[in-house]
């Protein structure tokens, strides 16, 4: 009996497998971790940006074509809005006069000597023209009152006329009568001379009346000639004076046409003097160099250098696929990997719960696909949770977990074993 004791005490024949509770155990672990939850995400990867378009690196380019000829800044050197960066000489022959500025002035001022020369000489004319439509309205008066003052005399010597005419008549019939009674004797050779005396002195007085009144009629028509030839000559004089008021006036707005280009050649003369002392737009690092030395040719819109702003409220852009496009919307939660900081990561299910992330909001969604075929989705830092570190840079890699909906890890196990795509995440928008 005591062999039989030993051999069960060694191979445990009467008792059942120790590992059946372990296994049990385990089972229910697993059963339990089966129910746990898991947080469906998309990974995407992305780089530090800044949100604000005048936070981002700024190139500096050479507004003007120049050579080098000093620098007062180098690489890695911060600079203030507005320091001096280096100065660029002109290499231009027509931008290369020292006095260039002052002469075009000089040339400005003699063209507007000129417009006001012209615009005297219209005023003069406008009063030349005046006192033309004076004089001629004055000759006209006269020449008016001469005709009425001859048409007056005229019915004078027509009256005149017509007594002379009526006592010629009257003689007339005198000396036919007596002509008769001379032939029959009844009067004498002497009485009817007499009456042939008196008809020649009444014909030749209503001759003269008649002349009369034909010299007043020649001259009031010779008046009237010269009525119409007044306002021909005056016509003609302020004509001519017209054309030079309006040639004058050609030259004033061709003048005003040079001094305005004049007036754009300083201003722009001006301008381009300062453009020599090319100065920061806006305080940071000055990196990225493109020119180097003293001497050296730019070319306009050349690169010379670039800023880094130092106060810059930093974003992410990172890029999601098309397919997994409909499962981001603005305000959704992203965690963030940064270059450069260690994450203990939780893989997949529980991001939230993984140190060294960093908490963001998408914050837009860009409506156009890129040339790689990926949208770009700006995500933001969440005022309300742990802040970005300070120590991020412009540029620096980031890796981005969008955080889905929450599910039980079975229902995970099971969706993806089947194929199917992860649920849709609804977001609470804050209240503005």
């Amino acid at each position: 009996m005591e062999k039989f004791k030993s051999f069960n005490q060694i191979y445990l024949r009467d008792k059942g497998p120790a590992t059946k509770p372990w296994l049990i155990g385990l089972g229910l672990i697993l059963l339990g971790v089966l129910f746990l939850p898991w947080t469906q995400n998309i990974r995407s990867k992305g780089q530090i940006t800044s949100l604000y378009q005048e936070q981002k690196p700024q190139k500096i380019y050479s507004p003007i074509a120049g050579k080098i000829s000093r620098w007062w800044v180098k690489e890695g050197d911060f600079v203030e809005q507005g320091d001096t960066l280096a100065k660029i000489s002109e290499i231009k022959a027509e931008y290369l006069d020292p006095k260039l500025i002052s002469r075009t002035q000089e040339q400005l001022d003699a063209k507007k000597g000129t417009v006001s020369y012209y615009e005297q000489k219209v005023k003069s004319t406008e009063d030349q023209i005046a006192n033309l439509r004076s004089s001629k309205a004055l000759k006209q008066d006269q020449l008016n009152n001469k005709i009425t003052a001859l048409q007056q005399k005229l019915t004078g010597e027509k009256a005149e006329l017509e007594a002379a005419s009526n006592e010629y008549n009257l003689i007339k019939d005198q000396f036919e009568r007596n002509q008769k009674m001379y032939k029959e004797g009844l009067i004498s050779q002497t009485q009817f001379q007499q009456r042939n005396a008196s008809m020649q002195n009444s014909l030749a007085k209503k001759t003269t009346a008649e002349n009369k009144v034909n010299q007043t009629l020649q001259e009031i028509q010779n008046t009237k000639i010269e009525l119409r030839g007044v306002d021909q000559e005056y016509s003609e004089k302020m004509n001519k004076a017209e054309g030079e008021k309006f040639q004058s006036l050609g030259m004033i707005e061709t003048g005003k046409g040079d001094v305005a280009k004049l007036e754009n050649q300083v201003a722009s003369y001006t301008i381009r003097d300062g453009m020599y002392y090319i100065l920061a737009p806006q305080s940071g690092q000055v990196i990225n160099a493109k020119k180097a030395g003293i001497g050296e040719i730019l070319k306009d819109g050349e690169e010379l250098l670039t800023i880094v702003p130092q106060n810059t409220h930093y974003a992410v852009e990172m890029y999601v696929r098309p397919v997994d496009l409909p499962l981001v919307s603005p305000g959704q939660d992203v965690r963030f990997i940064f270059d450069g900081f260690p994450a203990i990561i939780f893989a997949g299910g529980w991001p939230d719960q993984s140190f060294g992330t960093f908490p963001g909001k998408i914050r837009a969604i860009e409506n156009n696909i890129d040339e790689k075929g990926m949208f770009r989705v700006i995500v933001v830092e969440n005022p309300k949770d742990k802040k970005w570190p300070k120590q991020i840079k412009m540029g620096a890699g980031a890796q981005g977990i969008t955080l889905l909906n929450d599910v039980p890890l079975w229902y995970e196990l099971w969706r993806n074993i089947n194929g199917f795509p992860a649920d849709f995440y609804t977001v609470t928008k804050d209240e503005k």
